[in-house]
């Protein structure tokens, strides 16, 4: 069996692998050693790592969950798998940590660490309070590290729709959990930035609430992925009182966000819509019928401040758009499929 005694073996390895270098670095060594024995083909779609205390050691791969046998294998049976020890979880908190549990407190208590390249480790544990409110974690007892993948591209062709005479119209993005909404969201954020030369537009000026650090993956200040030029980002502030931040200091023509539902998220919507600026945010849903029944999102539907409406879905694949919709009269401007399927996603 190799070993990663031998310094230029573990960084030549590592480097030559599918994974980033910093989700594998996140990882104890007898473990690292079990993902680069994997063959390629089984780990380029790898979108989640989990480690379990006492539980078979698992990834989640175009929506489905496989487990690592012993020897860096996939394998069809849990009994088979490797076994996640206590030891693995502490070791890898503190690769995450990098040994600093202060330094990160912050984010601890949010129950999630950023890593270098964006990606994000989910943190379970025994939550310590001080007067009702979270301090930190601690007794860990599983960890997910969800590995960043950043699609240049796959809005492209989707930005014609969300313009009307070189003016963004409001919009929302419907999707269930893990289907790609994030990842689409953050490369329109990128194309309205920018500005795209083919539609004459030279890009708007944005900014960011990334209330979980997912679509720009701050580390240390700096954003992991390609958010545009023209954007300004406050990372790991609640979306409500980031966008009356937004309205005050940083004039953006667009807010986005992720992940709206809550009332106070609606009252800040209406306060930046009566500011004139514009949105684009993502909400968890199946369906527009699912979301007419939420009453905090019913209002917003009803007096069609958004424009425009896409429905995501992981059929046939991750990232499908099933729809397009008007959101002024629920009018199917498009179906699946309308998109170039280039890049695996979007289509």
């Amino acid at each position: 069996m190799s070993t990663f005694k031998d310094k230029n073996f573990e960084k030549k390895n590592i480097y030559k692998h599918h994974l980033k270098q910093s989700v594998l670095e996140a990882l104890p060594l007898n473990l690292r050693e079990l993902f680069i024995r994997l063959p390629s083909e089984e780990i380029k779609d790898i979108e989640e790592i989990r480690l379990r205390v006492n539980q078979p050691l698992m990834i989640s791969r175009k929506n489905k969950d496989l487990f690592i046998g012993k020897k860096g294998n996939i394998v069809v049976y849990a009994s088979e798998s490797y076994l996640v020890t206590k030891q693995d979880i502490e070791k890898a908190y503190q690769l995450i940590t990098d040994y600093s549990l202060y330094a990160l407190e912050e984010e601890i208590r949010s129950g999630f660490i950023t890593l270098k390249g964006g990606h994000r480790v989910g943190i379970c544990g025994t939550t310590v309070l001080n007067n009702g409110v979270i301090k930190t974690i601690k007794n860990i007892s599983g960890l997910n590290i969800r590995i960043s993948k950043q699609k240049v591209g796959i809005s492209n062709k989707l930005i014609p729709y969300l313009l009307k005479n070189n003016e963004f119209l409001n919009t929302l993005i419907v999707s269930p959990p893990q289907c790609g909404k994030t990842t689409l969201l953050r490369d329109i954020i990128r194309n309205l930035s920018n500005g795209m030369k083919s539609l004459s537009f030279s890009g708007f000026k944005i900014g960011v609430v990334d209330e979980r650090s997912e679509i720009c993956g701050i580390y240390q200040g700096i954003p992991q992925n390609d958010v545009g030029f023209k954007t300004d980002i406050l990372n790991a502030c609640p979306k409500a009182e980031g966008m009356m931040m937004l309205i005050r200091s940083m004039s953006p023509y667009i807010i986005a966000t992720d992940e709206i539902g809550k009332k106070e998220d609606i009252l800040a919507i209406e306060e930046a819509l009566n500011a004139g600026i514009k949105l684009i945010t993502t909400v968890h849903g199946r369906d527009l019928d699912e979301i007419y029944r939420r009453n905090n999102l019913k209002s917003l539907l009803s007096l069609g401040i958004f424009e425009k409406i896409i429905i995501l879905s992981n059929q046939p694949k991750v990232g499908t758009i099933e729809k397009i919709i008007d959101g002024k009269n629920n009018k199917i401007l498009a179906t699946y499929p309308f998109l170039d399927r280039r890049n695996g996603l979007v289509c």
